[in-house]
């Protein structure tokens, strides 16, 4: 029996890619960097800040490691102020997620994306609905693929593996789960094509959030 599902945040609940896109573009302007259109950001994104960054500056051997740091902090200035100007949940996330809360289900969220972050935009675009859990990146883990943030989130909640469903829209995700040693489900309205969650070995993808109610029997 299913007692929590953790989920991705960007391209699973939230469609935060304009704003992503933004901001980084926002950072290359800055030190005379190549900017991108939004849409190819879509397979950029989804494994940290800093792998962000190395895809968008792409090969350009003049933009040392300190030019790096540099665009990371103009990226984090930029974003701490925009992050929500675009950003929404997908359609019928919220209800969704009410449907697990009224079913006694609990719900979290393991991102790549900054801890801070994270929380931050989890609390404001879902301000009445109750996590059990926000692990965004933090120091003391290893970005996904690695299975440290589903760990993290298990031993805090006192849940085992086998009554957990990790759901979203990458390779990177099915990676997680398999390394963790959960149960998958994925999600066909995110930032990768479903062939891509084929490949990596996702079993189910579902085209609707009611797709993911389908999933863990409700």
């Amino acid at each position: 029996m299913t007692k929590l599902c953790i989920f991705d945040l960007d391209g699973t609940l939230i469609n935060s890619l304009a704003d992503l896109s933004c901001a980084m573009n926002y950072a290359l302007s800055q030190h005379g960097c190549n900017t991108h259109e939004t849409e190819k950001y879509r397979f950029m994104v989804g494994s940290g800040i800093l792998v962000l960054i190395d895809r968008a500056v792409g090969e350009r051997e003049d933009i040392t490691p300190e030019i790096k740091k540099q665009i990371h902090s103009d990226f984090n200035k930029y974003y701490t102020e925009h992050c929500l100007d675009f950003t929404r949940p997908y359609e019928g996330i919220p209800e969704m997620l009410d449907t697990l809360s009224a079913n006694g289900i609990l719900f979290a969220v393991n991102s790549n994306k900054p801890d801070d972050f994270a929380k931050l935009i989890v609390n404001s675009l879902f301000p009445d609905i109750k996590f059990a859990e926000i692990w965004g990146k933090r120091d003391s883990c290893e970005r996904k693929p690695s299975p440290d943030g589903i760990n993290g989130i298990l031993s805090e909640l006192g849940i085992s593996k086998d009554e957990v469903v990790y759901i979203g829209d990458s390779d990177v995700d099915v990676l997680t789960a398999k390394n963790a040693g959960v149960s998958f489900c994925g999600v066909s309205w995110g930032f990768r094509p479903t062939e891509e969650l084929i490949s990596a070995g996702a079993e189910f993808i579902a085209d609707t959030p009611a797709g993911i109610l389908h999933f863990i029997g409700l």
